[in-house]
Order: C-alpha cells, then structure tokens, then sequence
C-alpha cells in the first residue's frame, strides 16, 4: 500500500466527479421504484398503478422524491407522536389537588406508549433547573441502595435535553401570563423535544435520498418506516441518525474534513456514529486513499474533544457518569445475553452480582466479540473479489455492535434504518425486517405489565427478540454474500460502484489479500 497514491489520473477524477454529481443525473438515471419493486408496484394501484412508459419525469414544480419522502415522514411522524401522547394525558389528582400525568392503571404499558423523554424531565434533574453533569443527586435516599447520580447521557444528548428543558421554563413564564397555551411543564418538554427529534429524522431522510443518487425513491422507505412510528419519540437517537447519515452524505461529496466532524459530533450525542470510522478505514486502506481516512478520523477526534473537553474539565466526575453506568450495566432485556439466561436459566458470565458490582466478564465478552467481529468484517473488506461499498460495511459493523453489545435498547435499531436501506435497498426485505423489529415492542410492554396485571409471560418478548436478532443477521448474511456477489448487488446492477464512497468511488485497488477475480465494475 502506498499512501502516496491518494490522487487518480485526471480522467478518472473526471469520471467520478461526474458520477457524484446529482445535477448531472437526468429524470431517465432514477430508478423507478413501481418498475422494479414490486411492494411500490402493488401500493401504486390506488393512485392508478406503475409509471407509465411515456411519463414525463422530473417536470412537477414541486413534487420531487424527496419532498414526497418528507412529507410520507411527516406523516410517520405524527403517528408516532400520537403514540407517545397517551403518556403525556393530564388527570386532576383529588389526592394532591394538583394537574398529574395520568400514568393510573399502568397507561405507559397498557397503551405501549413509554418514553424515555417523560421520566427523564424529573429523574435528571432537569425540572430543577440545574446544570447536567454539574447536578448530582441520590437514589434511594435513605436505603442501603443509596448512591450518588449524575446524568447519565454522552455530553450532546445530556446539554440536548438541558436546553430543551431551558426552553420548557421559557414557554411555562409566557403561559403563565396568557400568551400560549399552557399545561404540565413535563408535557411541554415532551412536545419541544419531539419537535427537533422529528426535525432530525427529516435531516436522516434528506442525508439518504442525497447520497442515494439514481434511487431517491429509497427515502420513502425510511420515511414509512414502523421503526420510527413506534421509535422516533422514544429517546434522543435521531440526533445520532442525522449526524451519521449527513456524514456519510458529506463523504459521498468528497469532504472528508466535514464528514469527520459530523461524525464527532454523533459520537458526541451517540457512541455508534464513530463506528463508521472503522469502515472507512479498511476501505480506504485496500484503495490506498488514507490521506482521506486522516482527515475525516482527524476531524472527528478533534471534534469529539473539542465537545466534550470542557464537561470533562468543569465536572469530570459528572462527565464520566455515563461510562461508569454503562460499565455496572448487565444485561439488557433485549440482550442475546438476556435471551440465553431466560431459556436455559444461565447465571451469567460473572453469576449474581452484588449492588452496583459491575459484570467485569460480561464487559470483557461483549467487547471481544464485537472485536472479532469487526475483525471478520476487515477480512470481507480485503479479500472480497470487488471492494465493499461504504453503506454495505457500515451496516455489518452497527449491527454487529448491536448484536454482540450486552444493551440493545429498542430504539437503537432506528441506527441501522439509513445503513440498511443504503446498503441493501429491497423493500420488501427491509419492510418485513423494520415491521418485525417494531413490533417488539408490544410484548415487550405486556410483560413490563406484569403477570399479576394481565401482562405477557416473558417468552414472548423473549421469542420475538430472537427473531428480530435473526432478521439483523440474516441481512448481514445478505449483505456479506452480495458484496462477494456484486452482480447481485441492486446498486452495482445499475452500473453505480459505491454512491456513498466518495474517494473511494470507482477507485482502483492498491492492497487486497487477493487478486481480483474480474473487473466487474468500471
């Protein structure tokens, strides 16, 4: 490998300028999705079937695949607002005299409608109006479990739900004198957050449909996701799809400087968006374009410390609450881990574990699993017959992260949503595995119920658990046997080589661990 080869002869940047391009794509360069879908195909019916063959493309002043796309999102999104508002309903408590949630007879689970933003508004703190990661407090005041808290967020998503809280103040004052309406200041938290989650969704759709090139269309499919219907409103990581999503867009463009600090900016609310590192990095080792990888890794880093150093500094034990939590995590409910101890009554790799004693092998076995795994990944990367495209090995590393990771809380699947309708864009497939995914969900809240309350045992929620893990990784096979199978690969069937690889586009190899088999790709 020579990292002196980072520049191409002048016709291939030519060449591959003008692929990127999108203002050189015409109407006739878009994949139709009613032709070669047959889930659009089908769905198109009402509104009068598939395309026809003499349409005029690409001429209505205001209908584009994305503005259609967006629009499908923000109807995706109200139906995921409308599912979280039960929650937020208001009762007149006769005991306290007092405006309350009304969460009686276990409304968050009876109507599955539990977000993490609702509790949250009071668990951290933020209703007092204190600063996050300068605030402490204690749970079980008073208990042999007492121990002291700090928010437990990465250091974007914790400053995120500060200022939303800050805003929430600001809309009760105005209320308050008869300028908006008003209500319970948790509900108008909720309301605010939900408002720039959704905004960020719409920027992970914007991101896509760009870097998607011939297939704009493909952003509808994230835009109807039941992933973010019953998700988007869950917790704070659409922050982290936007940054990702919008770092990949900027590494299509060939602005590695800014794909870097988007992705810093991701680590900085989510840890997964700095995941995609590694796959630029062994991709950009089998072209020999790591001046590229430098700059983008560069700018992240610098960009991650640049967030986080001052927290660090001011509050450094606030700042390092969210490692040292996450460190006394066992495993999740959604774990594989989980699943193995309720169907075989498995201790754990560490057995019973005293309060606030962290599971040190359960640590150690996730994080080596994830290694190998992201070892295996490197190896497809340089040894596959043509380079793996960017999406395609962004998506194996998330999801092995998630499948190996001992927390796989169910929001987190709205991270491989972009990545995988990116790297494998089969509708059908990806629908089934999105519908599946979300609807975990349901058993998941019946046996939170409880038995006693008429909930779901726990092999329900085990049971669809298993399979949601299988539907990931049987996308993994998926994706693996079309990178070893690129004539089956929809993208490079449509002539493209990798719309999101930006340097890497087209880009002749320089170090594999084995000869390529045929040119396949231009």
């Amino acid at each position: 490998m020579d990292d002196n080869t980072d520049g191409d002869d002048a016709p291939a940047r030519t060449r591959a300028a003008a692929v990127s391009d999108t203002a050189t794509l015409g109407p006739t360069d878009r994949v139709i999705p009613t032709w070669t879908e047959p889930l659009a195909r089908a769905g198109s019916t009402p509104l009068g079937g598939p395309l026809g063959v003499h349409a005029v493309i690409g001429r209505h002043w205001f209908w584009t695949p994305l503005r259609a796309a967006l629009l499908i999102a923000l109807i995706g999104l109200t139906i995921g607002w409308f599912g979280k508002a039960a929650c937020v309903q208001q009762h007149f408590s006769p005991e306290t005299k007092k405006l309350e949630l009304d969460w009686r007879s276990n409304r968050p689970f009876t109507a599955m409608c539990y977000s993490d933003i609702i509790p949250l508004y009071s668990a951290e703190q933020l209703d007092k109006g204190g600063f996050p990661y300068q605030t402490s407090w204690y749970d079980d005041e008073g208990k042999p479990t007492q121990h002291q808290r700090w928010m437990e967020y990465p250091v974007l998503t914790g400053l995120f739900q500060w200022v939303n809280a800050k805003l929430t103040d600001g809309w009760m004052k105005i209320a308050n004198a008869g300028w908006l309406p008003t209500g319970l200041a948790v509900t108008v938290f909720f309301d605010i957050s939900a408002f720039w989650l959704a905004l960020a969704w719409l920027v992970t759709i914007w991101a896509v449909a760009r870097t998607a090139r011939r297939r704009p269309w493909d952003a509808a499919l994230i835009a109807a996701s039941p992933l973010v219907m019953v998700h988007a409103f869950t917790n704070f990581d659409t922050l982290a799809t936007a940054c990702a999503a919008t770092a990949l867009l900027a590494w299509a463009r060939r602005r590695p400087a800014l794909a870097g600090v988007l992705l810093g900016i991701g680590g900085a609310a989510k840890l997964y968006p700095l995941f995609l590192l590694g796959a630029l990095l062994v991709l950009c080792v089998r072209a020999g374009r790591m001046r590229a990888f430098y700059t983008a890794a560069g700018a992240a880093l610098a960009t991650w410390v640049a967030v986080n150093l001052p927290i660090a500094v001011l509050f450094p034990r606030g700042w390092w609450e969210f490692f040292h939590r996450n460190s006394l995590r066992g495993a999740d409910p959604d774990s594989i881990y989980n699943v193995i101890t309720q169907f075989t009554g498995w201790q754990g790799f560490d057995g019973p574990l005293a309060f606030n004693e962290s599971p040190v092998w359960l640590n150690l076995v996730t994080l080596v699993l994830f290694l190998a795994c992201c070892a295996g990944i490197a190896y497809i990367a340089l040894h596959a017959p043509i380079r793996p495209r960017v999406a395609q090995l962004g998506f194996l590393v998330v999801a092995a992260f998630l499948v190996t990771n001992k927390v796989w809380s169910p929001q987190y699947s709205l991270w491989l949503v972009p990545l995988a309708v990116l790297a494998v864009p089969r509708w059908r497939l990806l629908l089934g595995w999105m519908t599946l995914d979300a609807l975990v969900w349901a058993p998941r809240m019946m046996f939170y119920l409880g038995d006693d309350k008429k909930g779901l045992p726990i092999d329900w929620f085990m049971s669809f658990v298993v399979l949601r893990d299988l539907a990931v990784i049987g996308l993994c096979v998926l994706i693996i046997y079309e990178i070893y199978h690129p004539t089956r690969d929809l993208i490079r069937m449509g002539g493209e080589d990798d719309p999101a690889g930006g340097v890497l586009d087209r880009a002749p190899d320089k170090f594999v661990l084995r000869k390529r088999v045929k040119e396949l790709v231009g």
